[in-house]
């Protein structure tokens, strides 16, 4: 028998009795969503070394749900962009992006990927936030996995808040249509 302790997530509010619990949709559909995000990692340089340390045992990003790493945009729900994006990379990021399906979330990891970072040249996206949108914004260059997993918690909570029906509204098609997204 493992000695090992299983944690479960905290359950949604809800009235509970005998035999049974009934809670939001929402709040269940956001929990299990939360709990099970597959990232794509989209690295360029430097952050990415930072992020597989991440994916390793000693900080094991299995822990948050994550562990099922996936380089297929069509498989993934969780983009991680890393590194510095030239303007050459863009496009090709952005074709990554509506790729993936619908729920996606993008976490912008390390100073180049949110602003250019030391790069302020004519060849380097000043943040990829002018061509996809950024739920998530990690600092440091590069950041520590321990930023890298403060993200993707940062994500989570996101996750648990959002509404199913966020991605339907005109607020979010809106958002879309701004980026010139369909």
């Amino acid at each position: 028998m493992s000695d090992s302790k299983i944690n479960m997530a905290t359950p949604p509010e809800g009235v509970t009795g005998e035999g049974f619990f009934a809670t939001k949709l929402n709040d269940v559909v956001g929990l299990a969503r939360a709990n099970s995000l597959w990232p794509l990692p989209f690295a360029t340089s430097c952050c990415g070394i930072e992020f597989m340390a991440t994916m390793a045992s000693h900080y094991d990003i299995a822990r948050f749900g994550s562990e099922r790493v996936s380089f297929s945009p069509r498989q993934a729900d969780m983009l991680l962009v890393m590194g510095t994006i030239s303007k050459k990379m863009g496009p090709i990021l952005r074709e990554v992006y509506e790729q993936m399906a619908e729920p996606r979330w993008v976490i912008a990891v390390g100073a180049c990927a949110s602003s250019g970072g030391i790069f302020d040249t004519y060849s380097v996206l000043q943040g990829i936030d002018k061509i996809i949108p950024v739920d998530v914004y990690v600092p440091g260059c590069p950041p520590r996995p321990e930023q890298i997993l403060d993200g993707v918690l940062k994500l989570q909570e996101l996750v648990k808040s959002e509404s199913v029906r966020r991605r339907s509204s005109p607020e979010y098609q809106e958002l879309l249509a701004s980026y010139n997204i369909q």
